[in-house]
């Protein structure tokens, strides 16, 4: 792995950690402030308008970041390439934006909720982060979501006190957002240059905007179909236990997906040379490297539920306990289908493949969904989250079978298990003798962790080894600075 990648990684994680540790500041108190009920209706509001922020966007994102990554060596056709995406995304955001309000701005229900989540989809149309992504610039972006994050953490701690601040709690979270991404435009006039923009040049990124948006919708909606299939079907207060439970997961799998927000580009940049060998190299690496994180967090996470929701969330959540624990597998399937989507199928442009097996993955997801909700509620969500992330990531792994090493790729697989399987009965064991406390969750984390690197030294693991020296050499570095 080279230095910038592994520069750009650390700045990514570093934003996911602050990510992860940030809402460990929030969630308590908003859980308890707002309860089941005002968590389910912010969620619920913002499943909504973020089908619209889908649609308005254009998956303009991973598309954005792709392109750059193939100019960026010439700045003319880089800065051509970013205003006419820019101006394409303008238009249909505004139009993504009217429809919105139209449709949700007069509910009788929640129609000032719907209005002030409108705001994120002006926030989406200045979203320009894919293109210091496809720069490799990601000190800008994870800067500028270090300082927001920062901001909206003081101001809900500041104006949120009781359920009637719903209201300020999504007004907070909707300006954090468009803040966030106005501040990035104070980079443009040093990173791109002013050149004329035919209307030809805006046009001739629909037809592969549109090809790629595709894979992308199937994902996003399927992933925020779940929240308003379950407020629909069930209730808000059934959205809000999912709501809480998915975002543990998820915040915990930023970190593993943090490699391949740095490999898009880079992979996309390797193709575009020519070096398929190349490609090949970092997709194993790759593989084992989000492999050795996602299965001990998962195992992680299913083993201190039970201590750790009751002090964290509080007593209208608990059972997200038991919902956490049938959601923990999306943290391998997701961490595995990132490097294989992501990172290789995508800057290779084989779109086709990677559109069929979100697709398949939506397809199951609602379909399971309608079956298992009516009975199971929040529960019935879960279960068709995992069935369709494990359908996503086999029919990735099926159509790049041939450029894994598989042999290497499973034993490292089963050696992750083993180790993760001792750190897991031994993490029980401490829940089950120590009080829900977060005293109890701290050491049930720092015990995990050192049993998992200690059996995989024994196992003489290798990504294990790499990430052990690694870490030494940084010591040794410091030390001789010193």
């Amino acid at each position: 792995m080279s230095k910038s990648i592994a520069k750009n990684f650390i700045y990514n994680l570093l934003l996911q950690i602050v990510t992860l540790f940030m809402p460990l500041i929030t969630v308590p108190y908003v859980s308890r402030i707002l309860g089941k009920e005002g968590v389910g209706v912010y969620s619920y509001t913002l499943s909504i308008v973020q089908y619209f922020v889908i649609f308005g966007s254009l998956g303009v994102s991973m598309y954005g970041n792709r392109q750059i990554a193939y100019v960026r060596d010439d700045k003319e056709k880089m800065s051509n390439t970013f205003w006419s995406i820019t101006f394409l995304k303008l238009i249909t955001t505004i139009i993504s934006l009217l429809v919105y309000i139209l449709i949700f701005g007069f509910n009788k229900e929640y129609g000032n909720i719907y209005l002030i989540q409108s705001i994120n989809i002006i926030a989406a149309t200045i979203d320009i982060s894919w293109l210091y992504m496809g720069l490799e610039d990601f000190k800008k972006t994870v800067t500028r979501n270090l300082i927001v994050r920062i901001i909206g953490v003081i101001c809900i701690f500041i104006f949120v006190k009781t359920y009637d601040d719903l209201y300020k709690y999504i007004s907070i979270n909707v300006l954090m957002s468009i803040l966030g991404n106005l501040v990035m435009w104070m980079y443009i006039p040093s990173t791109v240059l002013k050149v004329k923009v035919k209307f030809s040049d805006i046009i001739g990124h629909i037809i592969p905007i549109v090809q790629l948006f595709i894979p992308q919708v199937a994902t996003q909606i399927y992933l925020v179909l779940d929240k308003t299939m379950l407020g629909t079907m069930a209730s808000t207060g059934e959205v809000g236990l999912y709501e809480q439970s998915e975002k543990i997961v998820k915040l915990v799998l930023g970190l593993v997906t943090s490699l391949g927000v740095v490999m898009l580009p880079r992979m996309s940049n390797t193709f575009a040379s020519g070096d398929i060998k190349k490609m090949n190299q970092y997709l194993n690496k790759s593989l084992q490297g989000v492999s050795y994180v996602s299965i001990p967090m998962a195992v992680g996470l299913a083993s201190i539920s039970n201590g750790f929701v009751p002090w964290f969330f509080g007593k209208d959540f608990s059972v997200v306990s038991y919902l956490m624990i049938v959601l923990t597998p999306i943290l391998f399937f997701i961490a595995i289908s990132n490097v294989l989507g992501v990172q290789y199928l995508l800057p290779t442009n084989r779109t086709k493949e990677f559109t069929f097996s979100v697709t398949m993955g939506a397809l199951i997801n609602i379909i399971l969904n309608f079956i298992l909700i009516p009975n199971y509620k929040a529960l019935g969500t879960c279960i068709a989250t995992v069935i369709a992330e494990f359908a996503v990531t086999l029919v990735q792994y099926i159509s790049l079978s041939k450029n894994i090493q598989n042999k290497v790729f499973f034993l490292s697989i089963i050696k992750y298990a083993i180790a993760s399987a001792v750190m897991f009965i031994v993490v029980r064991i401490i829940g089950i003798h120590m009080e829900a406390k977060i005293i109890t969750t701290t050491v049930q984390g720092i015990v995990g962790s050192v049993i998992y690197v200690v059996i995989l030294l024994m196992l003489k693991e290798e990504m294990n080894m790499l990430a052990l020296n690694t870490i030494k050499s940084k010591i040794r570095l410091v030390n001789r600075k010193a």
